[in-house]
């Protein structure tokens, strides 16, 4: 459990937007805290891929994103001629 202090204004519009939401507050900002920690790791990932980019081995693999996207095979258990199925 965590339990902090905040400015009065702050704890009104939290309870205002939980309100608006239709959630409790707490779970407002169990929602907040998550994305704030979400992205200060995403932070955190940008900086160490600075800091040591990806080797050669690892860059091998950027080669098959330029392929583009997969063929549609949706459709191979289809008869080839759908009139003629009919």
């Amino acid at each position: 459990m965590l339990s902090c202090r905040v400015r009065d204004e702050e704890a009104q519009e939290a309870s205002r937007w939980a309100t608006a939401l239709g959630i409790d507050q707490s779970e407002l900002l169990r929602q907040a805290l998550h994305r704030l920690l979400v992205n200060l790791a995403a932070a955190s990932d940008a900086d160490a891929y600075a800091r040591v980019p990806l080797d050669s081995d690892e860059l091998s693999l950027s080669a098959i994103a330029d392929w583009g996207p997969p063929e549609d095979w949706s459709d191979w258990s289809e008869p080839e001629n759908r009139n003629e199925a009919r």
